[in-house]
């Protein structure tokens, strides 16, 4: 691969993490999950949410169909389980702060940093069937393409989350409670379309398409 079709594909790669991960909506639902933490647990929870994501992605991009024969995973089944769990935080979220998801973790038994801000939100299904998708062209330059336009969005969502205080700060409180429900319900619709789209998979490969 030249360079010039290396940069296309880097760029190709990026928008599309980019549509699917969206910082900016998923600073919306950070703020809603850990506003209750201080300033430098929030900042914890962001650096371990992005490099779990990071890993888990650079995982599938490497051993991703290895990881899904060895345990006998689909992506209709993936797509399933996170369209329930992404439905689920986007229930809460509309419920207000009432979710335990959304209480300190000092209060709850819940890390938000691995559910569900590193997965599904973050390296979800619908990241990992994009990281499979790319990371499966030939050549290792696609690899690394992939690998790195990820590391980079992880970046970027890191500084997003991290001065999520200063968003905080612009909308107030009032503000922040109608993002987060609106969040919510966003997060809610997109758990119910991962959901159809793993039954849809999964209707598809028992019919033989």
């Amino acid at each position: 691969m030249n360079m010039n079709n290396l940069f296309e594909h880097m760029l190709t790669v990026f928008l599309g993490y980019f549509a699917i991960m969206n910082p900016v909506a998923n600073t919306a639902a950070f703020i809603g999950l850990a506003s209750a933490e201080p300033q430098a647990e929030r900042n914890r929870i962001a650096l371990r949410a992005v490099t779990i994501a990071f890993v888990i992605i650079l995982a599938f991009a490497l051993l991703g169909k290895v990881i899904f024969h060895m345990f006998g995973i689909t992506l209709p089944a993936l797509r399933i389980t996170g369209g329930i769990l992404v439905f689920q935080v986007g229930y809460h979220m509309l419920q207000g702060y009432s979710s335990n998801l959304q209480k300190s973790h000092e209060e709850s038994d819940v890390d938000i940093s691995i559910s569900p801000l590193a997965t599904p939100l973050l390296a979800g299904p619908g990241t990992i069937a994009t990281t499979m998708n790319f990371a499966a062209q030939p050549g290792n330059g696609e690899i690394f393409a992939t690998i790195s336009m990820f590391a980079l969005l992880c970046a970027i969502t890191y500084t997003f989350f991290k001065y999520s205080e200063n968003i905080v700060n612009f909308f107030g409180q009032r503000g922040l409670k109608i993002i987060t429900r609106m969040m919510g319900l966003i997060l809610a619709v997109m758990g119910t379309q991962m959901f159809l789209h793993g039954i849809g998979g999964a209707i598809d490969a028992y019919l033989g398409k």
